[in-house]
């Protein structure tokens, strides 16, 4: 405890934000009231090594807080402290708002609009989208300019029309378009009058083909249509669509335009085009800015690879949080990616057939953690799992064969050259890829201790081992006769013990 401190400021409402709790290995949501001090001196009283090798009081200056914080509502209480009058106007929970409070600022809206008499409105975020681009790369547009004519589509047949090949595609000091220095393809015959007539230099933006290439993929060799219906109602609509969050109110919409239209012509069997559409946060510079060229702050992923592999790489960008948020980049922090990686492959070293059933049950709890994460988009928490087994598989005198296999084989989507490479060592002809997934035995998941909650007038005080099968009054009695429990009962009289089956008890003073 620091003696001499000097209250800033604190931000006065609760912040909430996401965090990853390790002990639980789950992503949760925390509520944060942050409190600024200057740090006048460092006279302290002394604090137990136990305190000390969990909490690291660390100062820092200032104008250093926004690179401090790693949890993206860093940047917004910098900005609150800075600026008392700082509003925030994006999405979070509601402070200061009467019986709206604590409510998610998603289903406010819906809950105030009732409140005040109001009606829903969806405003669609669809711009004026100017279609021309005057660069080569992209669609051609199918018109020709004829002086007797006009403006011609180009005949279906003569579909489609294709960007003529050549070896510079600069600007053009006129402002037009790089094709309309090339006189050979842009000089053709009108479709109508068969007069002289010059093709559209204009290309399509890059969100023309971006709109509908999904459904090319149905039947990318079809000359004669885009996908055969048949083809079409076999495949679509898409199961799982992911983009970035940039791509929320563009992407998504023009390609949904396009599909509905494309749907309106009888040309699609579906008027959605996706079952499911997902987003995955943006990884930001060191200091949680969004990296830039003009910042130099944007991370090679190359050099990552060249330093520490890419296995790493995909380690580390899957363990930094939860999929859908944004987070900050930090150099320092992939360090402990490779280490992982390098413990994998000592473990990998010392494999024998002996079985070891303290490391199954573990491995048989991973699997089904693994599993259930991977479909819930919880990568981190899948990871943080296979780093526990893994740490328990070198502590083991030994590892046998088929719980590595099964471990390699759960790894594998996060890690897929270090586990190809030590599968193949293992002996196995095939490729780990077209393996079976290990399926867990729900006999070796249940545990046979467990760690509860005691508390003290509601309070939790200390935690105590119990076995699954033990009845209430045992539980009770561990609990009343804990030392730590002792320390606050005293010589009190304890008036009631409350027990909730395999989370808690409550002794009541």
């Amino acid at each position: 405890r620091y003696k001499n401190l000097k209250l800033i400021k604190n931000t006065d409402i609760a912040i909430q934000n996401q965090f990853y709790h390790r002990v639980k290995k789950q992503n949760r949501w925390a509520r944060f009231r942050y409190v600024f001090f200057d740090l006048v001196d460092e006279s302290r009283d002394p604090i137990s090594k136990e305190e000390e090798s969990i909490h690291d009081a660390v100062w820092i200056k200032k104008e250093d807080l926004k690179n401090f914080f790693t949890v993206i509502e860093g940047e917004f209480v910098v900005d609150l402290i800075n600026n008392p009058d700082y509003i925030f106007t994006g999405k979070g929970v509601l402070h200061n708002s009467d019986k709206f409070n604590g409510m998610d600022s998603e289903i406010a809206k819906k809950e105030i609009i009732k409140f005040v008499g109001g009606k829903e409105k969806t405003t669609f975020k669809l711009r004026d989208w100017v279609f021309s681009r005057q660069r080569y790369w992209g669609e051609p547009i199918p018109v020709v300019h004829c002086d007797k004519c006009g403006i011609v589509p180009v005949p279906e047949k003569d579909l489609p029309v294709e960007l003529p090949k050549v070896k510079n595609y600069q600007p053009t000091d006129s402002g037009e378009s790089p094709l309309a220095n090339i006189a050979k393809w842009v000089n053709t015959k009108c479709p109508k009058c068969k007069g002289k007539a010059k093709r559209e230099t204009d290309t399509m933006p890059n969100w023309a083909g971006s709109s509908w290439y999904y459904l090319r993929y149905t039947d990318p060799k079809n000359k004669k249509t885009f996908a055969s219906k048949k083809n079409l109602k076999y495949w679509t609509p898409v199961d799982w669509y992911n983009g970035g969050n940039e791509h929320t109110t563009l992407h998504l919409l023009y390609s949904r335009f396009w599909h509905k239209f494309l749907f309106d012509l009888k040309l699609v069997p579906t008027s959605e085009p996706y079952k499911k559409r997902t987003s995955h946060g943006m990884i930001l510079g060191e200091g949680g800015v969004k990296m830039s060229k003009s910042l130099g702050n944007v991370i090679n992923p190359d050099d990552i690879v060249k330093t520490y592999g890419a296995d790493t790489l995909r380690i580390y960008e899957m363990f930094m949080g939860p999929f859908n948020q944004s987070v900050a980049w930090s150099t320092e922090s992939i360090i402990g990616a490779r280490r992982f990686i390098e413990k994998v492959w000592r473990i990998g070293k010392r494999v024998l057939e002996k079985k070891n059933s303290s490391i199954s049950k573990l491995l048989h709890k991973t699997i089904k953690k693994v599993s259930e994460d991977i479909e819930g988009m919880n990568f981190n928490t899948a990871i943080s799992a296979l780093m526990i087994l893994a740490t328990e598989m070198e502590k083991a005198e030994s590892v046998s064969k088929e719980d590595f296999k099964k471990f390699l084989q759960i790894l594998s989507p996060f890690a897929p050259h270090i586990s190809e490479e030590l599968w193949m060592l293992l002996g196995e002809k095939k490729s780990i890829n077209i393996s079976d997934w290990p399926k867990w035995d729900e006999k070796l998941i249940q545990d046979e201790e467990i760690k509860i909650a005691v508390q003290i007038n509601g309070k939790v005080r200390t935690e105590i081992m119990i076995r699954v099968e033990d009845d209430e009054e045992t539980v009770k009695k561990k609990a009343i006769t804990d030392e730590v429990v002792l320390k606050y009962v005293g010589g009190g009289n304890i008036k009631k013990v409350i027990y909730v089956k395999n989370r808690l008890v409550n002794v009541v003073l």
